[in-house]
């Protein structure tokens, strides 16, 4: 299964964090997500987005997921509305790993590797400047490189 790429940009108060991320638009993209992976480079993630605006109970799970993984729920413009982290689940039946529900309604997600989020400051209110491509898919035109 093949993702295609972006180039993404977190835009804190003092910083602007600069991601390489695959893009999960598709229902099997978004199930497959980073499984499998042995490891994800520093600055890389996968960039999961939904036509329509997910519930707080729905949520990401890490089964066949082999390294933790934080992930940044996010509005419609790219608001980061709350993060989490995710470790990885060790079993081989899914129905025992854990469920990572977003607490938020939420309309794409973005997923780095695990202390991404505490080691760079970047949080809630934040904001991922999303690809051109997403901004005309989603309707709205995209959101500047200012908070």
């Amino acid at each position: 299964l093949a993702f295609d790429t972006a180039a993404v940009r977190i835009a804190t108060e003092t910083d602007t964090l600069p991601l390489r991320v695959e893009v999960a638009l598709d229902d099997e993209q978004r199930a497959l997500g980073l499984m499998e992976r042995a490891s994800l480079p520093a600055d890389a993630g996968m960039l999961f987005w939904y036509p329509e605006p997910q519930p707080g109970s729905a949520g990401f799970w890490m089964y066949r997921t082999r390294i933790p993984l934080d992930i940044a729920f996010l509005g419609p413009d790219g608001e980061i509305l709350a993060v989490k982290t995710m470790e990885p689940c060790a079993g081989d039946n899914p129905r025992f790993c854990p469920s990572y529900p977003a607490g938020v309604e939420f309309q794409g997600a973005l997923e780095v590797n695990g202390g991404f989020f505490e080691r760079t400051c970047a949080g809630a209110g934040d904001r991922v400047l999303l690809p051109e491509g997403l901004a005309a898919a989603r309707g709205s035109p995209s959101p500047g490189a200012t908070r």
